[in-house]
Parts: structure tokens; C-alpha cells; sequence
């Protein structure tokens, strides 16, 4: 009979993981218990599914859970609510959710619900109690009933033991959590804002002893946990029903737009209408028409609105959802079998998801809101848990340490840390929080169209975003009966969308992109792509993914789909994407492991590349049943882990595979293979959308490569930095040019072949002031001078100074030193009230000016310090050497095992941890401004590091891995730019601007893979 039970759900408050706390009743032989988080109702369904589901031993009792809130504001308790049945769990969601939008305090009585039991704790009872209301009265509290302001209250009083913790160093736990929350340090905390000491579970008879001369409260106990009775349906369907008025109705509308878009893509193929007929029968009988139909919805939505979107996801395996619009892949021509997106024996929902451009999503998102009604979406939420960083930094504050000493915990690894007790017991509660939830967040795309209201199952909360999250994540979304809606957003769209607009701009043509017959294997296209010449591109542009395109030679559209997958951890990890590589170049010196591999895998050379791969061996030579597959198909997408049932299914496959008699080295083998899958493998409809839109990017980079490359800056880029595509689009034949205020925007912009860079660029200028340039501009015309601009836009000296040394001036004809001398003249007297009132303007004052002289060099230390890369020159022509290397990166691949040295700007690099230690792969540009990549072990590091961004001599030895060359370093060492010229008389500062050259660095926390040796990947038959 515990009516307030706390679980680790209650943020910053609760330490009591929600298994063990039910492990915990079943040992103290509970028989009835409440989960009444703090302001939430996180875990009330897996809390109800769990107490169900319970395995008893002989001897324990069931459980009968109990749910509600306990509400809390400004960290007081003020009253519990237990919800008698659902339509009471949904009055305290709407009555939380009003208060979580307008931000009001809770009242300090509760509202009058109608199928609500509401417990106050004697710390602040009403004048008046209601009907549905009483006291809590915790066992220390009894002897307050001797007083007869309490004995009156005798009839509506329960049994209250909050249950918070479970040991002493849980205890301490709370309380370390509470001053987190409260932002204090411990010895700050009151008395108030921590639990008592003695909310710990007991067994149930020794609490109810403790009562055993009030009978009277017993029996009130008995009668709410009685009266409670919350009882929910996992089995039924919780999304909007009907997209239409009925079902039928709905599957009218559905197969009317199927046909439709069937004769407009595939005309009288009496194949792809088959595949129609089918899909529509499987989706009529599990009643997922409204789901489609909502789905191509918003895709018209979007279309109207000239949007640019792509379906990926299992969802392109249906030829249903190809003929509506919503995915841009035919499954007839890369054999996706739609049984893998739904299927009869299928119990989880489909899911499509959709991507849009960052710049659209929220527009896409208001239409939904709009169309369904704000009572009927919300989106998932998330739980975000402590992190190593974070726990360490948040406990050390807790314990008093100071920013220096809380910096050291977070960044160095714990065997670096300080030995001493406060250290100790930072580690000590820091482990222990690990995995705990610290806040709720918006999932990043999952949305909730409900049929119901959805506060009937949750509260609502409104993050800043601006768009309602529901209580619980998208795996308990699906285990109540929701099917989310994946609305993503993401910058390649942005790319794509951005071009065709400057295209039409700048040119004056429109490209029919959505056409994916003018990109997908066009002739350069397939020629830039074998190159890999992607720079810029979605997904095909990171330097492993360019290093693959070239070892594999892509040049076409298939290819492409396998190698969007075979990058992926799970095959890299395997030691699949190597075997790949080496059949795919060189398809007659291997065998199949088995003539199952031949006959399912052919067209990937026997290898495991996909998910629906993992299903077909494990059906096809494993002789597993459908739902095994499902279970693997389910943990390689992260979607359900549970160890249990992979083991399950671990023992039947080697079990199964005995029966047939396979060798039980290769059944071995081909589960190291799958195993090794689970979490990072696509499946092969998401591959193929993948590589559809990288095509699309492609197309446009190679046709219109200088308006594609303003794109991708404008939309800030994808792998690299900004400096990177600017370099590219130079390389493309663009004049790449620094802003000014007569004809840069806030991104970039783009004349013929000029490329402005935008306002957005510059390091120190407010994006308000630079709006305000903008606007002023488009209002009143041209700026004629520096005058011109301090009189009509409101700016200091230092906005000003930023501008002249940009070079933004430079149409004036003035020097930046001239230039500088007139603006401190005009800003020295100059009144900001007076701007802008002249009716006539006075005529701009001719100064007198010293000519002072300026090197191209001080422009580009100008341009380090305010966009972090030098525009008037090359960072080679800063250097002090005049040396650029022995060999240029297009002449590597005939350089096979011979020893280079060449001169080489830093890109990126990125981290690989390996049994020898750390090392890095580096991409580089060379003087000519070709890409080339390098390789650093462990050894190499130790004596010649990176030392930032620049210019290095690297000495190395090439590697022709399948035609894509790479420099193994021995040597390298970092070359110094000339000194600052701006600063002759100050040795100080002649190095200063060196500091803001930049590269990007990826590190990778991961477990080393293993070496090609350790797999022992076989090329032959086992038998």
C-alpha cells in the first residue's frame, strides 16, 4: 500500500531505476503500490506493463500498480493525484499541461477532478477537503492525531511512505541530485529541499503494523487502492484512425492515387500493377490507409509549397508510397521487397521518414500542428541522460570545486584526475548517476498524430522550440500504439534546393531536379563520382567516403546504394566492406561461402551489405523463422535490443544450423558476420534514397558548380568548414570576392561568376547590425561613401573597423588606412540622434590624406583574423619557404611505394583508435589546390604531432590502395607563415592572427576494430 512511489523519472530527485523498483516491492511483498513521479508521467506505462508482466515465484503476490503525479512547484509538494481510471489520468495531464504552457505556479489546492483521488501531505491540507481528497499521513506523523486539529481530519486520512531511495548512499545520491537541480552547492541545501530520511521501502506488513491501532486509516488506504483501478489496452491502435471519414472511404482515396500515380510512372507494367494490388490488400488488412493517406498529405502540402523533400527509410520499399509521391525510388528496379517495410506477421508500425530542408521543416511542422489540431500532435520525447562530462562537472560543483579543477574532471580521462577524497566522491555518485535521466527533449523528428486527444495519455510540455513533446520516447510511443511520423530535417536538401533557385537566378534556366531521370547515372556524374570529385555532395563527401568511391571505381547508380551501406560501422567492423572492395575489383579470385550466399547475395558478391541481407541468411541458411528475422532486423536498427531475445535467437540459429548439417566453423562465421551488424547497418531502401539524393547534389556540382558550391555555403556547409567550400568553389572557376555593403546579403551571393561572401561570415559583426545594412540598402539605395553609411545606419567604431578591414569600402577607392582616418574623424563628433534627419545630404568632405601603402599580406592577415582564412592569396603564398613539394597529389597514384615530400595545407583529420594507440587519417590541399589524404600511426604521432591548423612538410611513403593513393607520414612538421606585417613593431603579435587558421578534427570513442588478421575472413568455399 504505497500510494507515492518515486522512481528515477522524478528528475534530479528519484534514484530509483523503475525495474528495480519494482524488484524492490516484489521483495518487501507489496500488493499494491503508486508510481507518482514529480510532475510527470514518464513511466507509468512501462510501470503497469512491467507489474504485469511480473514472473512470480511461488509465495509472491501480484502487484496492483496504481498511477499518478505527485505535483510539485517550485520544488514544494503540494499535492499527490492517483488517477481512479484513464479519464482521470487525462484531467491531470490537462491540468498540468495548462500550467507547463503558461507558465503560472500550481494552485495550492488541487482542482476539482471528478475521477481523481487527490492525497495532500499534512504540510498543506485545505480548510476544506472535497470528497475525492484526504490526508497523507506518514508513520512519524501519528502521533500529531493526539491534537484535535488533526483527530477531526481522523476519517480522511491514508497511509503515506514516500519511497525515494533505497540505501543511505542512495540517500546522498538525492541530495546531490536535489542541489543539481537547484544549482547549489551541498552544504546550501535546506531541509526542505530534500526528502526525509526515512523514504525507503519496507516490507508491506511492517508498515501496515505501524498503523495498527487506526483502522480507520487502513481501511481509507484499502478503499483508494480499491478505487484505482487504471487499466490500459498496448494492443490497440492509438493513431488517427481515418484520414477520411471511414475506412473504407480511406482505402477508396488510397487506391484511387495509387493507380493514378501507377500509369503516370509506370504506364500498363502489369508487374508493377500486381505489386500495387498486393501492397494496398496487406494495408487495407492491418488498417494503415490512414497512415499513408496523412503521409500524402503533407507531401501535397509540401509540393504546393515548391518544397523539396525525399522519402527514405524502409518506407521506399513500397511501390504504394512510389506511386503517391512520398519516396523517389522504384523498388521494381532494385528488388526491395515490401514485406520488409509491412507485413501480416508484422506487429510494429511502418514508418516513413521524410526529409526536408533545416530552412522548411518548421513550415512542414505548423501545417501538421494546423491541420490535425494541436490537441491531436505533439512530438516524442526523449529522456537525455547524464554524460561522463557533464555527471563529473555538475557533481564536482555540487561539491565546491573550483571552474579550474571542475574543466580537468571533464576533459581529462578519470585515471588523470586528482587523488583526494572530494575527487573520490565526485567518481563515487558520478558512477552511480551514469545512464540516469536528467532532462526531457524533444525527439529530433518524431511527431504524434493522434486519434484521441492526446493529453488522454500524457502531459504536454512546451521546450523553447515551440512545439509540444509528449512525456514518454518513441519506444514507449510504439508500445502504447502510436506509429510516429519522422518529419527530419537536413542541410543537403538545403544544398540541393538552393541551387535550383540560383541556377534560374543566375542563368535564367529551371532545373527539373525532382526528376531523378536527368540525374541518376548521367555520364559525368559517374565520372566525377569514380574520381571522387564530391566534395560539397550529401553523404558522398567525407574523405572515407571519397577514399571508398575510389577504391570501388563507382560509376553507377547500384554501386552507389552499396556503398552508402558498406561504410557504415557495422560492415567496416566486420570486415566486410574490405572483402567488398576486394570482389568487387577483383570478381574471379573469390568463392561463394556457400551456394545460399550465391543465390541471395550475387549481385553484392556474397556479402552481408544490408539488413535485409542479415534476414535473407539467417532465413535461407540459418532456417530461422520470420520472427527471428524480425527480432535481428529490429536490433541492427536499434529499435529493439533486448539481449534476452537475441540470445534466444543466437541459440536457434546454431541449433538450426546443426539440423541441416552446415560446418559449425562457417555457422560461426556468418553469425560473427551478423552479430556485428546490430545498430549500424541500412536497410537497402535507405541506401538507395542515399544515393539518389547524393545524385541530385552531384548532378547540380558537376553542371552548375559555382551556384552549387554558394549553396552549400549558404547553408553552412556539411563535413568541412566553410573555408573548404569556398576553396572548392574557386576551383569551380568562382571569383571569390569579400563582402561588401553595396552588394553582399547575410549569406552569400552570387554575380555571373562573383561570389560575395556574406555578412554571416565575419567574426565580431552582430547578424542584427548586418540585417540593418541590408535593410537600409533595399530601402534608400546604394551607399555613396563612408559617410553615407555612418549617417544612415547605426553602427560604432569597432562595426565600423570590422567592415573597412574586410575590405566592404572598397568601392570608395580609398585605402583601408584612409578609410579608417575618415571614421574616426566623422565618429569622433558625430551625434546618433542627428542620423538620418537630413533632408538634403551635405556633400561628402574631401580629407586630405597621407597615402600610405598596404601589401596584398596584410589583407590576408586581415582576412585570418576576421573569416579565419586568407581570400586575396593562398595560404602557400604566406609561407616563408617558396618550396611546394616534389610531388603534386594528382601525380600520387604513380608514385606506388616510393617516398614523397611535399608541402600541404590541413583540411581535416580525423581520429581512429587502433591496439597500438591512437592515429589519424588527414585529408590536405596541395599547392595546385588538389585534394589528397594521409595516414599517421601511433609511432609517427608520438615524435611529429599535428600542431593545428596551416601548412606542413610532410614526408611520407604513397599507398595505391585500389587505385585511391595515400601518404603514410613519417616525418612532418608544421611551416611558418611570414610574420604579420600589421604588427612590424610588435613581436608579440606578429604570430597572433596564425592562431585563427582552423581544421576540423573528428574524434571517434569507439572500440579499435579488429585487423583484417584477427578476422581471418575466408575466400573459399567452407565445406
Amino acid at each position: 500500500m504505497y500510494l507515492n512511489c518515486h522512481s528515477f523519472h522524478s528528475l534530479r530527485y528519484g534514484t530509483i531505476p523503475l525495474p528495480e523498483l519494482i524488484e524492490q516491492a516484489v521483495a518487501n511483498k507489496v500488493t499494491a503500490m503508486a508510481l507518482t513521479d514529480v510532475n510527470t508521467v514518464t513511466g507509468i506505462y512501462e510501470f503497469i506493463k512491467a507489474c504485469s508482466d511480473l514472473q512470480l515465484e511461488p509465495g509472491d503476490l501480484p502487484i496492483k500498480p496504481l498511477v499518478g503525479i505527485e505535483f510539485r512547484d517550485n520544488h514544494r509538494l503540494r499535492y499527490i493525484g492517483l488517477a481512479k481510471n484513464k479519464d482521470g489520468l487525462g484531467e491531470m495531464n490537462r491540468f498540468l499541461t495548462g500550467h507547463n504552457f503558461d507558465g503560472t505556479p500550481l494552485p495550492l489546492s488541487a482542482p476539482s477532478f471528478e475521477q481523481v483521488t487527490v492525497i495532500y501531505p499534512i504540510e498543506n491540507v485545505p480548510a476544506v477537503l472535497k470528497e475525492n481528497e484526504y490526508v497523507g499521513i506518514r508513520p512519524e506523523q501519528l502521533l500529531l492525531l493526539y491534537h484535535a486539529k488533526w483527530s477531526a481530519l481522523f476519517d480522511q486520512m491514508v497511509v503515506l511512505q514516500p519511497v525515494t531511495f533505497r540505501t543511505k548512499k542512495e540517500y546522498n545520491l538525492h541530495r546531490i541530485l536535489r542541489a543539481i537541480d537547484m544549482n547549489v552547492i551541498l552544504s546550501k541545501l535546506t531541509e526542505d529541499d530534500y526528502c526525509k530520511t526515512n523514504e525507503f521501502m519496507q516490507p508491506q506488513d511492517s508498515l501496515l503494523d505501524r498503523y495498527k491501532d487506526y483502522p480507520q486509516i487502513l481501511a481509507n488506504t484499502q478503499k483508494v487502492v480499491e478505487e484505482c483501478n487504471f487499466k490500459f489496452d498496448f494492443d490497440t491502435p492509438r493513431n488517427r484512425k481515418f484520414y477520411t471519414r471511414d475506412k473504407q472511404s480511406d482505402m477508396d482515396l488510397l487506391s484511387s492515387l495509387s493507380y493514378h500515380g501507377l500509369k503516370q510512372k509506370y504506364g500498363t507494367n502489369a508487374e508493377a500493377k500486381a505489386r500495387v494490388e498486393k501492397e494496398l490488400k496487406v494495408i487495407g488488412e492491418l488498417e494503415f490507409s490512414g497512415y499513408f493517406l496523412i503521409t500524402w498529405d503533407i507531401i501535397r502540402y509540401s509540393n504546393s509549397m515548391g518544397f523539396l523533400h525525399i522519402g527514405r527509410g524502409s518506407g521506399a520499399n513500397s511501390i504504394v508510397s512510389y506511386c503517391l509521391g512520398i519516396t523517389a525510388i522504384c523498388p521494381l528496379e532494385l528488388d526491395l521487397y515490401f514485406e520488409r517495410f509491412l507485413n501480416l506477421n508484422r506487429k510494429s508500425p511502418p514508418d516513413f521518414d521524410i526529409d526536408w530542408s533545416w530552412k522548411e521543416r518548421d513550415t512542414i511542422l505548423e501545417y501538421i500542428f494546423n491541420r490535425y489540431g494541436k490537441d491531436h500532435v505533439a512530438f516524442c520525447g526523449t529522456n537525455v541522460e547524464f554524460k561522463y562530462r557533464s555527471i563529473l562537472r555538475e557533481v564536482g560543483k555540487v561539491f565546491g570545486l573550483p571552474k579550474e579543477e571542475l574543466d580537468a574532471l571533464a576533459i581529462n580521462p578519470m585515471h588523470l584526475h586528482d587523488t583526494n577524497s572530494v575527487v573520490d566522491q565526485v567518481h563515487k555518485y558520478g558512477q552511480m548517476m551514469e545512464k540516469y535521466p536528467n532532462q526531457r527533449s524533444m525527439h529530433s523528428c518524431g511527431i504524434i498524430i493522434s486519434e484521441e486527444p492526446i493529453t488522454n495519455f500524457s502531459t504536454l510540455e512546451m521546450p523553447p522550440k515551440g512545439f509540444p513533446i509528449v512525456q514518454f520516447d518513441m519506444h514507449m510511443a510504439e508500445e502504447i500504439g502510436f506509429e510516429k511520423f519522422d518529419i527530419l530535417s537536413q542541410r543537403g536538401i538545403g544544398h540541393i534546393d538552393e541551387s535550383v533557385r540560383l541556377i534560374e537566378k543566375n542563368q535564367g534556366l529551371r532545373v527539373d531536379i525532382r526528376n531523378n531521370a536527368i540525374s541518376l547515372n548521367e555520364a559525368r556524374c559517374n565520372t566525377y563520382l569514380e574520381r571522387g570529385k564530391t566534395i560539397g555532395c550529401f553523404y558522398i563527401e567525407s574523405p572515407a567516403m571519397r577514399g571508398l568511391l575510389r577504391r570501388l571505381k563507382c560509376n553507377d547508380y547500384k554501386i552507389l546504394v552499396a556503398a552508402s551501406s558498406i561504410i557504415r560501422p557495422g560492415v567496416a567492423q566486420s570486415g566486410m566492406m574490405k572483402e567488398y572492395i576486394f570482389r568487387h575489383n577483383y570478381p574471379d579470385q573469390f568463392e561463394y561461402f556457400h551456394p545460399v550466399f550465391k543465390e541471395q547475395l550475387g549481385e553484392t558478391y556474397g556479402i552481408m551489405v544490408y539488413q535485409e541481407d542479415v534476414i535473407k541468411i539467417a532465413l535461407y541458411y540459418g532456417g530461422l523463422p520470420a520472427a527471428d528475422g524480425d527480432i535481428l532486423r529490429r536490433a541492427m536498427s536499434g529499435k529493439g535490443r533486448s539481449k534476452a531475445a537475441l540470445q534466444k535467437v543466437k541459440d536457434n540459429f546454431f541449433a538450426s544450423c546443426e539440423q541441416q548439417g552446415h560446418p559449425q566453423k562457417l555457422s560461426a562465421e556468418i553469425y560473427r558476420q551478423i552479430e556485428s551488424f546490430a545498430g549500424y547497418s541500412f536497410c537497402k531502401a535507405h541506401s538507395a534514397s542515399y544515393a539518389v539524393e547524393s545524385y541530385q547534389s552531384l548532378y547540380l556540382k558537376v553542371h552548375f558548380p559555382i551556384e552549387f558550391m554558394v549553396a552549400v555555403i549558404n547553408n553552412q556547409g556539411g563535413f568541412y568548414r566553410t573555408e573548404v567550400y569556398v576553396h572548392e568553389a574557386r576551383m569551380c572557376g568562382a571569383v571569390i570576392l569579400n563582402p561588401c555593403v553595396n552588394k553582399s546579403e547575410y549569406t552569400a551571393t552570387l554575380y555571373g561568376i562573383d561570389v560575395y561572401l556574406g555578412f554571416m561570415h565575419l567574426d565580431g559583426l552582430q547578424s542584427k547590425l548586418a540585417q540593418q545594412i541590408i535593410e537600409e540598402r533595399e530601402l534608400d539605395g546604394l551607399y555613396i561613401s563612408l559617410e553615407d553609411f555612418i549617417n544612415r545606419v547605426p553602427i560604432g567604431i569597432e562595426g565600423i573597423q570590422i567592415l573597412i578591414f574586410i575590405g566592404a569600402f572598397r568601392f570608395t577607392g580609398k585605402t583601408k588606412n584612409q578609410l579608417l582616418v575618415i571614421a574616426r574623424l566623422i565618429l569622433l563628433n558625430f551625434k546618433p540622434e542627428n542620423r538620418g534627419l537630413m533632408l538634403i545630404r551635405e556633400p561628402v568632405k574631401d580629407y586630405k590624406l597621407p597615402v600610405l601603402e598596404r601589401s596584398m599580406f596584410e589583407d590576408a592577415f586581415d582576412e585570418i583574423e576576421l573569416l579565419s582564412f586568407p581570400v586575396s592569396c593562398s595560404p602557400f603564398d604566406l609561407l616563408q619557404t617558396k618550396f611546394r613539394g616534389d610531388v603534386m597529389a594528382k601525380d600520387l597514384v604513380s608514385y606506388q611505394k616510393k617516398q614523397v615530400k611535399m608541402i600541404a595545407y590541413l583540411i581535416s583529420r580525423k581520429h581512429v583508435p587502433t591496439k597500438m594507440g591512437a592515429m589519424f587519417f588527414g585529408t590536405w590541399i596541395d599547392a595546385e589546390g588538389e585534394l589528397f589524404d594521409t595516414a599517421h600511426f601511433t609511432n609517427s604521432l608520438k615524435q611529429y604531432p599535428f600542431q593545428g591548423g596551416g601548412c606542413y612538410l610532410l614526408l611520407g611513403n604513397v599507398e595505391v590502395d585500389y587505385h585511391f593513393p595515400t601518404v603514410t607520414v613519417v616525418k612532418m612538421a608544421k611551416m611558418p607563415f611570414i610574420p604579420d606585417p600589421r604588427f612590424s613593431n610588435s613581436d608579440e603579435r606578429q604570430f597572433r592572427a596564425h592562431q585563427n587558421i582552423k581544421e576540423d578534427i573528428s574524434m571517434t570513442n569507439r572500440a579499435p576494430y579488429p585487423q583484417a588478421q584477427d578476422i581471418n575472413l575466408p575466400r573459399q568455399k567452407m565445406s
